[in-house]
């Protein structure tokens, strides 16, 4: 319930839809209860039992004034057009409370519906928000498709669940309220009853929402476990398809299915018992009611309930059944519903590690220099970098070389903040990163990666990413200087051609460009460059190289290096093995020291 009431503070920018929905429900109530307690009086002209008003009390707000008021009413109209007249024009008066009834019913609804969709958009967004905030070690921790699920299935869980249920809470506790209100003016010994019987009935369904909340909680987390299988399984088509491994992975599919079937049998078995159960502990209280209010018509003369009033009074109690029905099963909907909210608030509720200092520095340029200084850093517990320093000047190309492993792209996360230092500092014009905006320290960077991060959108827009400020022809220009403008215009629809899912549709070539591109248009005072010729053939390296030198033509660059042919030009390379430096210097001095650095250009059939 806890999470239901969280959700519920997302109400605020819709307080005055809110407030319109309840008037809206209250008149509503007001008309049922007015067409409903006609009938007494129907039943007293029926049967000859009620006595004529003449004299009635000035009309007030009190329920006794105004019912000798309209009983004055049937009487002079009994008298001057007779009872038939009298019953029409009770018949006309209900159908017309009826009409406003169901009337403000809807108009109760009207104002619910943003206020329902509202909060979903708030919670979807603020929890998009959230996840794109979060840290890169993050999602190492989490798999892709739980977090897909709980921006998907659990926000529509949610929305189908509590805000579902939201008009049965704005309106069933209105209506029980008004109409037992109204049964203690017609008998308080026969309400008594109710009130005591209906927290029984409550507490049984509270015992049963309980363990629905159980049995939801684990049906949404294997549904996010569903999502990630069905997302790597996808990812990884080709390698599946090439092992022949479709039996063994339907089986594995299968295996979790059907656990998550079975879990979810078990779940609408429990949700389906709601109704049933609801309204057959409603029919007890009724009975009960019934018996007990036919005792007290039963009893002779001085009976302090008349038949027509017993009739009018079962009749109202028979209309808190189905609202005190259906706020059981809203609260079996928000018990169910809670599982998901409680997914989604796990994340909402993760604290961002990477973050500003109260009063960060603003940092636009690149002055003097970047340094790293006794920079160790483990991932976990895994040592990757131990005891690094080194100085990259503004204007010049630093390359960093050695195997996979050796902490390479790690420095280039930690420059970017992507990771946050213990051991050691990063300084940028003897300022320490952690003290910069971390817009404006990203702000001065430009990455290009192994793995082109394009995104299922048009060339045009892909580019634009990098300035979003660009004109057409800024745009164009980025291209042209990426060796990209001339393949672009070769596709269907030039720049406004669409690229498919992760650029699919063009080569490993055409993508790298258009990250350069997206680079060269951000124009950036640090660019970093992450392995990003090492997965292309001979013909697509020279046109990317070109396209990099372009845009490390006088930048200062961090160069991570597979080929070295690429590197030669860089003022210093710095060698890691395991973490450590273990030789520096530019290509000709690394060379001629027949070290590890000459090993790796041989292995390379480079010297």
């Amino acid at each position: 319930m806890n999470y239901f009431l969280r959700i519920t503070k997302y109400i605020k920018p819709y307080i005055p839809f809110a407030i319109l929905n309840i008037i809206s429900n209250i008149i509503s109530v007001l008309f049922s209860l007015v067409s409903l307690t006609m009938v007494i009086p129907f039943l007293g002209i029926l049967f000859e039992t009620q006595e004529k008003v003449y004299n009635p009390p000035p009309i007030s707000f009190n329920a006794e004034a105004i019912k000798s008021n309209f009983y004055n009413i049937i009487s002079e109209m009994i008298d001057h057009k007779g009872e038939i007249e009298a019953l029409l024009f009770i018949c006309i008066l209900v159908l017309i409370t009826f009409f406003f009834r169901n009337l403000f019913r809807y108009i109760a609804l009207y104002f619910l519906t943003p206020i329902r969709n509202g909060i979903v958009h708030d919670l979807r967004m603020d929890l998009h928000k959230k996840i794109i905030s979060l840290p890169l070690p993050f999602f190492t921790e989490k798999k892709k498709g739980d977090l897909t699920a709980r921006l998907t299935t659990d926000l529509v869980e949610i929305e189908w669940s509590i805000m579902s249920s939201l008009e049965m809470i704005c309106k069933d506790p209105l209506n029980i309220i008004i109409y037992l209100i109204t049964l203690i003016f017609i008998s308080p010994q026969l309400t008594i009853f109710v009130i005591i019987l209906f927290p029984i009935t409550g507490m049984i369904i509270g015992i049963i929402g309980k363990s629905l909340k159980k049995s939801s909680d684990r049906g949404q987390n294997q549904m996010g476990k569903l999502l990630s299988i069905i997302d790597e399984n996808i990812s990884g088509l080709k390698i599946i398809k090439s092992f022949n491994a479709e039996e063994h992975i339907n089986k594995s599919f299968e295996k979790n299915s059907s656990e998550y079937k079975n879990i979810m049998t078990n779940l609408l078995r429990k949700k389906d018992l709601s109704s049933p159960m609801s309204e057959f502990l409603s029919t007890i209280v009724l009975v009960i009611v019934m018996w007990f209010g036919g005792k007290l018509v039963l009893s002779g003369g001085d009976s302090l309930l008349s038949a027509e009033e017993f009739i009018g009074y079962i009749l109202i109690f028979s209309q808190i059944i189905p609202p005190a029905k259906s706020l059981t099963t809203s609260y079996y909907h928000i018990q169910k519903g809670s599982a998901a909210a409680q997914r989604v608030f796990e994340i909402l509720d993760e604290r961002n590690k990477i973050s500003d200092l109260e009063n960060p520095k603003k940092i636009k340029l690149l002055n003097n220099n970047i340094q790293f200084k006794n920079l160790t850093f483990k991932y976990e517990k895994t040592k990757v970098l131990s005891e690094i320093n080194f100085n990259i000047p503004k204007g010049k190309m630093i390359a960093l070389v050695g195997k996979s492993g050796s902490g390479k792209s790690t420095l280039a996360d930690l420059l970017a903040r992507f990771y946050d230092l213990k051991d050691g500092e990063i300084l940028i014009d003897n300022h320490n990163i952690k003290e910069i905006a971390i817009n404006d320290l990203r702000a001065l960077m430009g990455i290009v990666s192994q793995d082109s991060i394009l995104f299922n959108d048009t060339i045009y827009n892909n580019i634009r990413l990098g300035n979003l400020e660009a004109s057409k022809s800024e745009i164009i220009a980025a291209a042209k200087i990426a060796n990209a403008h001339n393949f672009i215009l070769d596709t269907t629809n030039g720049y406004q051609t669409n690229i498919g899912d992760k650029g699919e549709k063009l080569s490993g070539g055409q993508k790298q460009r258009l990250s350069i591109a997206r680079a060269v248009l951000k124009d950036p005072e640090i660019l970093i460059l992450d392995e990003a010729t090492s997965s292309l053939d001979t013909e697509s390296e020279k046109l990317v190289q070109q396209a990099l030198e372009n845009l490390m033509s006088s930048r200062t660059s961090l160069v991570i290096a597979h080929r070295l042919s690429t590197i030669r030009k860089a003022d210093e390379i710095i060698v890691l093995d395991f973490g450590n430096i273990i030789e520096r210097g530019t290509h000709e001095e690394l060379i001629s020291r027949e070290g590890h650095y000459k090993k790796l250009c041989d292995l390379q059939s480079f010297g």
